[in-house]
């Protein structure tokens, strides 16, 4: 018997999720926003996009991929597909779950951005 489930294989969303295909990597992984969510191979990498222009390490990412315009995570993204991710990303915020969880869940999130950018880690 055969097991369906090898670490090789892309791990599938679950069909309720929103998934929008970014790119796929020179390995056969598959970029993707699902459920507002940038993954590698169905794993979070990332709920946003960070301009080359402004990320620590832009010199080696753009000596890495020359045409990269953005990062999402660990993954470089040209300009193309940076505008797919960031158009599910924001397709994705549009969405807005009113029951208590969800509100607690976007004030948690709402606080520590806040906290972040003020310096606390």
């Amino acid at each position: 018997m055969v097991n369906a489930t090898s670490s090789a294989s892309p791990v599938p969303a679950p069909p309720s999720l929103d998934v929008v295909h970014v790119r796929t990597t020179l390995d056969g992984r598959r970029v993707e926003v699902i459920d507002g969510w940038v993954c590698l191979a169905g794993v979070r990498e990332t709920d946003s996009l960070i301009p080359l222009d402004e990320h620590p390490n832009r010199q080696a990412i753009a000596l890495a991929l020359p045409g990269a315009s953005h990062v999402a995570g660990r993954l470089p993204l040209t300009l193309a597909e940076a505008a797919v991710a960031q158009g599910a990303l924001s397709a994705a915020q549009r969405h807005f779950d009113a029951s208590p969880a969800g509100i607690t869940q976007r004030l948690r999130k709402a606080v520590w951005t806040k906290s972040a950018t003020d310096g606390v880690e």
